[in-house]
């Protein structure tokens, strides 16, 4: 019977793929150089910043500054110019749109097992698969760098990375559509990886990071986010970083925040299934703070906010942030969602094996009467990050196959995975030449470190370190 993507059987789909090398040969995705028309990575930066809290953006660019890598986090508006002019397949997924190491980490699914995913979408948009996988191998290669591996350790580690995405891939090509959607890395296959590839270190430090994970829930982040005043609960200030709404704003604007606010999230429990909007009926808003958050989301509207429930025990905190224009948009076309925080919601679930319960999105007049989309989650649920400076070349090899493999699976739940897997093809042509254009844009992103380096020693643009 065909398959229902497009009315296509496998072995049409099969030949699409192998097809789609006459037009980007795999070999000639090694190849980056700048466009004669590059922009000004700085002007980039600017123009993101432009619609972004003023008083935060020193804080984003002060971020940026402190390493290669750093940067590179907050660059993915920079990086989606310049795959826009790389080679395409024609082939399309559903992108993250940011896939750099520290986009994969441990989180807590609905049944509270500890799977490892993709975790942040805020530029997911459909586009060329080829985009994530290069903007991961790339990533690999930075922080290689900073970790002072050789240009061989750092050639094994993103080799490894895209055979372990392309071997994936493959094997998700003769799987049936449900075998591939249930399909997750939870705590016993991590745990399993980490016994047969790592040493002894390794193997201790993702252990550790399973047991810390499982103990960053709300229950964790309530006492360190929180504490009582005046015999109420309240959200510790800790500004910048954190200011509650009751020192952000006079009264006045304040109260109508705090009303705009509490109508989102009223209003964003319709975008919940009906038992989790249940559930989340159950508990009373108690106090909101604004939050700097990341590295590129830095100066964007972020919004932590508690609510109770049984009892002053019983905590809910929700993260609710602006949701914009993904930075792939101008290279790939809008999204098929008019509301930007519906878009990230609706490629999250179809990226991620298993979502944080109250994802949902909202759209609310701000106070200076601009329209604004936002998507809320939890803020913490078992959540885990990687800490590529402690890894030695054999421990970010291994992290980088776990990365590869999860970002096929991600993929293959939205493209064409047998039309990909063919294209990919059983040898490593696409492997090593996405070894050469790590490398290359490493140097890249490197250049545009020093420009931003350069415009904040010139006082173009101004920094700030929290």
């Amino acid at each position: 019977m065909a398959d229902q993507l497009g009315g296509r059987s496998p072995k049409e789909r099969a030949a699409r793929g192998r097809a789609a090398r006459a037009d980007a040969p795999r070999s000639a995705h090694a190849d980056y150089q700048p466009s004669a028309k590059r922009p000004d990575p700085v002007d980039t930066l600017e123009a993101q910043s432009s619609a972004r809290l003023q008083e935060l953006v020193p804080i984003r660019y002060g971020r940026m500054l402190e390493s290669p890598f750093r940067f590179y986090r907050g660059a993915a508006a920079i990086m989606a110019g310049d795959l826009a002019d790389t080679p395409r397949s024609g082939i399309t997924a559903q992108l993250c749109g940011d896939a750099h190491l520290l986009n994969f980490r441990l989180l807590a699914s609905p049944e509270r097992h500890l799977v490892f995913d993709i975790n942040d979408f805020d530029e997911t948009l459909p586009g060329p698969w080829e985009w994530d996988v290069k903007r991961l191998a790339a990533s690999l290669v930075i922080a290689g760098r900073e970790n002072g591996y050789t240009d061989a350790e750092r050639a094994l580690v993103v080799r490894a990375t895209v055979r372990s995405y392309r071997e994936r891939m493959r094997e998700f090509a003769g799987l049936g559509n449900l075998a591939v959607w249930y399909t997750q890395a939870d705590m016993d296959v991590l745990q399993e990886l980490a016994d047969r590839r790592l040493g002894a270190r390794g193997r201790e430090r993702t252990r550790r990071a399973m047991t810390k994970a499982r103990g960053r829930d709300s229950l964790q982040a309530f006492e360190k986010l929180t504490r009582v005043v005046d015999g109420r609960r309240r959200i510790t200030p800790d500004p910048p970083l954190i200011v509650p709404l009751h020192d952000l704003l006079p009264g006045i604007q304040r109260d109508a925040m705090e009303d705009q606010l509490r109508e989102l999230i009223e209003r964003y429990g319709e975008s919940l299934q009906s038992d989790r909007r249940h559930l989340l009926r159950q508990y009373r808003l108690v106090d909101i703070a604004r939050k700097v958050v990341g590295v590129g989301s830095v100066g964007t509207r972020c919004w932590i906010i508690l609510l109770l429930g049984r009892d002053d025990e019983d905590p809910l905190l929700l993260q609710a942030k602006e949701a914009d224009l993904s930075v792939l948009a101008p290279h790939v076309g809008a999204s098929a969602y008019d509301n930007q925080g519906q878009r990230v919601v609706a490629g999250q679930r179809l990226m991620q094996a298993a979502s944080d319960i109250f994802l949902g999105w909202e759209r609310v007049v701000g106070i200076d009467v601009r329209q604004r989309d936002f998507y809320i989650r939890q803020l913490r649920d078992w959540k885990g990050i990687a800490e590529p400076q402690l890894m030695v070349p054999k421990d970010m090899r291994a992290f980088g196959e776990l990365c590869g493999a999860t970002l096929a699976r991600a993929h293959a739940r939205s493209g064409d995975r047998v039309a990909i897997a063919a294209y990919l093809g059983a040898g490593d042509t696409f492997d090593r030449a996405l070894t050469h254009f790590a490398e290359r844009y490493a140097d890249q992103n490197e250049r545009d470190h020093q420009a931003l380096t350069e415009a904040v020693r010139t006082g173009r643009v101004p920094a700030q370190s929290a």
